[in-house]
């Protein structure tokens, strides 16, 4: 038997916010020091992100920080967003949401209880007997251990098809303060949800996107306090070390060098590099380290530039533009990377198929 990706869809909020408008928003609105208002200008106007989809009515809305309101827009786009994206995986995959037997869902940008699950199963009309689970806390790395819950699932009971989606609202944690760190939090952060339909097949069965092969991971909590989020004054607020780019490029390497390793494999056999594109300097350490091109993580650059850092949906951003203009080739091999907070890495091996 085989796990094979059957069909991924992406979805955002409906508000885009161009990184200009973000700037003219945050100059005019927000009492800014002359430090502030330097960094602000050179990550926004002078970056490489063009804007991005944020979970609000009006760009207005980021100047509200009651927590009630907060939690509530994490809530309304949270779920709106990840039912887009998982009716977008169902259509391609052929699938109906009745006949769904799983659902696994991940977020880390606000904490809900029942999560959202529960709203999705709702929204789509999934069956009542479906197996569920919602993982909190991953950061952005979860999409990829999500993955591996579902093909866990499959595995386990022989009986899919399983839903997996990975959803972030990163505008319901702006958090305005001074230090550099949330400055930049609150310049590359953006909103969105990629969707994941997994279903397992005889080895002789159909093709999908492409064949699971395998996963693995690392936990580093020395870095913990380099990467996380905290709660203060009631909001989730995210810590950001200058040093992330280099944790997260040692840490990629650590993980998915293991997992290359375990199947007799090395970076050049490799066609497809889908790396979670928290930054354009995270990911200049990860082609240094990894002895990457510019090249083989264009698509991760891509989705930076045009959506920004999504938090967890990001890596699934990047493998759904791989498949829509990389257009790779039966039998080609796909690593998938992410890390996020904890401090936390993750890799998934696939090889392509044909439809």
């Amino acid at each position: 038997m085989k796990t094979i990706l059957r069909g991924l869809g992406t979805a955002t909020p409906p508000l885009y916010v161009t990184q200009e408008e973000a700037y003219y928003c945050l100059s005019t609105q927000f009492a800014l020091k002359p430090t502030e208002l330097t960094l602000y200008r050179r990550i926004l106007l002078d970056g490489k992100i063009k804007g991005r989809y944020l979970g609000m009515e009006t760009k207005e809305d980021a100047q509200d920080m009651d927590m009630d309101r907060l939690l509530a827009r994490f809530i309304k786009f949270g779920r709106s967003t990840a039912v887009a994206a998982a009716r977008k995986a169902l259509a391609e995959a052929d699938v109906k949401p009745a006949d769904i037997r799983g659902l696994i869902v991940n977020t880390c940008t606000g904490y809900l209880c029942p999560g959202f699950s529960s709203y999705i199963a709702e929204e789509l009309g999934l069956s009542t007997s479906i197996r569920f689970l919602d993982l909190m806390g991953m950061g952005c790395g979860a999409a990829i251990p999500n993955l591996e819950a579902a093909t866990g699932m499959l595995t386990r009971n022989g009986e899919g098809p399983v839903l997996s989606v990975a959803v972030e609202i990163c505008s319901a944690t702006i958090y305005p303060s001074h230090e550099p760190e949330l400055v930049v939090s609150n310049s590359i952060f953006g909103d969105g949800a990629a969707a994941a339909v997994l279903d397992i097949v005889p080895d002789n069965g159909p093709n999908g996107l492409a064949r699971i092969v395998d996963f693995t991971s690392g936990l580093f909590p020395q870095y913990r306090e380099d990467l996380r989020y905290r709660t203060e004054g009631g909001r989730l607020r995210n810590c950001l070390d200058k040093r992330v780019p280099v944790i997260g490029a040692r840490t990629a390497t650590e993980v998915s060098s293991r997992l290359l390793a375990k199947h007799g494999l090395s970076r050049k056999d490799i066609d497809w590099w889908a790396v979670h594109p928290g930054g354009t300097v995270v990911l200049e350490q990860v082609a240094k380290k990894m002895e990457l091109s510019d090249n083989a993580l264009r698509f991760s650059y891509n989705v930076f530039e045009n959506y920004g850092n999504m938090s967890s949906p990001s890596v699934l951003f990047v493998l759904r533009d791989i498949l829509d203009n990389g257009r790779p080739q039966p039998g080609q091999k796909g690593m998938l990377i992410a890390f996020g907070a904890g401090f936390s890495a993750f890799a998934a091996l696939i090889e392509f198929e044909s439809d």
